[in-house]
C-alpha cells in the first residue's frame, strides 16, 4: 500500500518496527524493495518506537522515535496494518465441542477439529493467510469430509502442502519452500546458489535487472528446498519451483528444462545451473578430457 500510494503521488511515511520491511524475508531480498520504494519517495521509518498520534488544525500529527531521532509529522490519515485477529467469539463453538484459542480453531493434519464431524479451513486455523491456500485447504476438507479414510481418499494432509506466497511490490518477492536459516536450523546441509536478474538477457531488455533467483538444495543431492525470487513477475515464475518440490523433481530436472528464450524465467534455470557447474568438478573434467582424447583415436 505504501508504495501504491506513493506512486499515486501522495507523500508516504511508512512506520516499521523492525529494522527492514519484510523482516521474515532474505535481507538482501528486502533491501531490494526497500531501495525501490525509497527511490518511489516513501520516507521510510525503521524501528519505530514511542508512536504517538494526535490531532493539529493542518490534520492528524505523527510523532515516532526511530534510530535515536525523534520525527514529527502532519499527514492526511494514518493506516495501520497489525494484521488479522480470528472471529471465534460468540458463534457457539463450545457448544459443538470445537476448541479454539487467540491463534483461531484447533485442527488436526486433515483440518479436523475436536469434533470430528467439523472440519475448517482458512486464515481461521492456518498461519498462511492467503486465498490459495484457504482454496488448497478447502481441497483437503473436500476430500476428507466427503471420503472419510479407509473407505475413499480421505488421508489429505495439510503438512503435505507446498506454500508458495508473493508479497505484490515492485519488484515482487515469491517464495517457496525453506529458507536457508530453515535449513540450517534444523540441522540439514543447504547449498544455496543466487543468480541476478541483470545477467538475463530478457530483464536488460525490459528494463527490470534489479533482482535474482535463489535456490536452496539439499548437499549431496539435487532436491530442492526452497526457492526466493525478486523479480517484476516473481509470483509467476516462483510456480516452477513449487511444481517441482511438489511432484519431487530435483535441480537435475529444471537444469535439463529447456527454457524459452529470451524470457525472465530463464533465471530459474540460470540459479540452477550454478548448482551444476559447482558439481562438474576438476576430477569429472579430467576424466571427460581423457575420454574424448580416446574417442578421437
Amino acid at each position: 500500500l505504501a508504495q501504491s500510494f506513493a506512486r499515486f503521488g501522495s507523500q508516504v511515511y511508512l512506520v516499521e518496527a523492525a529494522h527492514g520491511i519484510m523482516p521474515n524475508e532474505d535481507r538482501d531480498a528486502a533491501d531490494i524493495v526497500e531501495q525501490q520504494m525509497v527511490r518511489d519517495g516513501v520516507k521510510l521509518l525503521c524501528c519505530g518506537k514511542q508512536l504517538q498520534v494526535g490531532k493539529t488544525e493542518n490534520g492528524k500529527r505523527l510523532t515516532v522515535g526511530s534510530h535515536g531521532q525523534q520525527y514529527d509529522v502532519t499527514v492526511d490519515e494514518i493506516l495501520v496494518g497489525v494484521g488479522r485477529a480470528p472471529n471465534v467469539e460468540g458463534i457457539g463453538l463450545e457448544a459443538a465441542g470445537v476448541d479454539y484459542d487467540k491463534n483461531g480453531i484447533k485442527v488436526n493434519d486433515r483440518l479436523q477439529t475436536t469434533n470430528p464431524k467439523i472440519f475448517a479451513a482458512g486464515d481461521i486455523c492456518s498461519r498462511y493467510k492467503f486465498t490459495h491456500a484457504a482454496d488448497a485447504m478447502a481441497q483437503i476438507v473436500i476430500q476428507n469430509a466427503l471420503f472419510p479414510h479407509p473407505f475413499g481418499l480421505g488421508s489429505a494432509s495439510v503438512e503435505s502442502l507446498i506454500m508458495p506466497w508473493c508479497t505484490f511490490t515492485e519488484p515482487e518477492i515469491a517464495h517457496v519452500g525453506m529458507y536457508e536459516k530453515d535449513a540450517r536450523e534444523k540441522g540439514i546441509e543447504v547449498e544455496t546458489y543466487t543468480y541476478k536478474l541483470d545477467e538475463v538477457d530478457r530483464a536488460i531488455l525490459d528494463g527490470e535487472g534489479e533482482g535474482f533467483a535463489r535456490v536452496h538444495i539439499k548437499k549431496g543431492t539435487d532436491k530442492i528446498l526452497g526457492a526466493t525470487i525478486v523479480a517484476s513477475h516473481a509470483g509467476d515464475m516462483i510456480s516452477e519451483f513449487s511444481v517441482a518440490m511438489k511432484a519431487g523433481a530435483g535441480a537435475k530436472t529444471i537444469a535439463a528444462t529447456i527454457h524459452p528464450y529470451p524470457t525472465q524465467a530463464e533465471v530459474n534455470k540460470k540459479a540452477v545451473n550454478l548448482w551444476r557447474k559447482a558439481h562438474f568438478t576438476q576430477r569429472i573434467k579430467n576424466l571427460l578430457i581423457k575420454l574424448f582424447t580416446w574417442m578421437r583415436r
